[in-house]
């Protein structure tokens, strides 16, 4: 039963009947196994916004499949290090703030913020040491829109090559010039994969989101995008009855103006880009079951004039327990004996999850 999976996702083709995939293939230890083998070592992650680290000595030290990262700028630019010292493996660094050094708070390694190691006391003398070969770990980088990634295979190929085909869809959006307005992390009892679909599908708006999202994007005004092998999108358009949206682009067009692009980076960055703010967050497995979400709320510069961007954030957590309530209770219902895949929506509402099968495919099978 556990390896239903296997069967069941090497059937996804582009003409076929959009089935969802079986429980097991949201609750199975050996399917987590195979996604972060196969899917998260070797993809790119979102970490944080640009803006967080904004100048010369800013940090954020947080963790991803167990590895421990450092997200820091430097007078090269923005680097990833792992967090854990090249002497015994403490870790460096907790938090955020800014430093000039990361020094190891077990026995004074200190290393610069490009990684190289400065310090060792006691050390110097020691026969055969060298510090040029206990640097920290430096890994692939990238920054898309402002939002920065991180690739844990140094020979993975370069991110934005694979969003060529994405960034017209975005670009005129300018999510690069706005800023953060609110980042936190949770984990939630939900596998990663409910999780990204959820956002990434409007055929629950209405249903789950009839105060918040309902009014401004209902389900029926939801039309797929276009996809990629590394992405999928939706637009999220507006009732044009809503009331609401302030600041915008000038390079906008007005189609632009009436929706929220919404974009999936594979695996795991989901954001809903509009004319003035973004929604986002970037999942990695916590286990079978759980799910890590770095979630955050960017908007323009004007917004923050008043209250307008707290409000959004506000907002945004709103909808964000409307959702968790429901993976919660979906996640217990497929433990049931008799918990099936059903058929999917029509491309406008559930498409995404049919191309986000196709991704995984891919990867998984092969």
């Amino acid at each position: 039963m556990l390896n239903s999976w296997r069967t069941e996702l090497s059937t996804v083709s582009p003409s076929g009947r959009p089935i969802a995939m079986p429980p097991a293939f949201y609750r199975a230890q050996d399917v987590l196994e195979a996604e972060i083998e196969r899917v998260f070592l070797p993809g790119w992650i979102c970490l944080c916004r640009a803006d967080e680290i904004a100048e010369i000595g800013d940090f954020l030290a947080l963790e991803i499949l167990d590895e421990p990262l450092i997200v820091t700028r430097s007078k090269t630019g923005l680097r990833v290090l792992s967090n854990v010292c090249r002497h015994r493996g403490s870790r460096l660094a907790e938090g955020q703030g800014r430093t000039k050094r990361f020094t190891c708070p077990y026995h004074a390694w200190t290393y610069n913020l490009d990684g190289r190691l400065v310090r060792a006391p006691l050390l110097d003398d020691q026969p055969g040491f060298e510090k040029s070969d206990c640097g920290l770990p430096s890994f692939p980088v990238a920054e898309w829109m402002g939002w920065v990634f991180v690739n844990l295979d140094a020979g993975a190929e370069p991110l934005l090559a694979q969003l060529e085909e994405l960034n017209p869809l975005v670009a005129n959006y300018h999510a690069e010039e706005m800023r953060t307005a609110h980042a936190e992390t949770e984990v939630w009892q939900v596998n990663w994969k409910g999780l990204a679909e959820n956002f990434m599908e409007g055929y629950h708006l209405s249903q789950v989101h009839m105060k918040t999202l309902h009014p401004m994007t209902p389900t029926r005004l939801c039309r797929k995008g276009p996809d990629g092998p590394a992405f999928t999108t939706y637009k999220a358009h507006y009732d044009p009855n809503y009331q609401g949206r302030t600041e915008t682009h000038a390079d906008m067009t007005e189609e632009e103006r009436a929706l929220s692009m919404m974009v999936w980076i594979y695996p795991g960055f989901v954001a809903a880009i509009s004319p003035n703010s973004a929604v986002y967050m970037t999942l990695t497995p916590a286990g079978p079951e759980a799910v890590q979400t770095r979630w955050g709320v960017i908007a323009r510069e004007a917004t923050f004039q008043g209250d307008e961007a707290e409000a959004r954030a506000a907002f945004a957590a709103a909808f964000n327990a409307e959702d968790k309530a429901r993976l919660l209770d979906m996640q217990k219902g497929l433990r049931s004996r008799f918990a099936t895949g059903g058929p999917l929506a029509p491309a406008d509402y559930e498409g995404t999850i049919w191309d986000f099968y196709g991704y995984l495919k891919a990867r998984l099978l092969g």
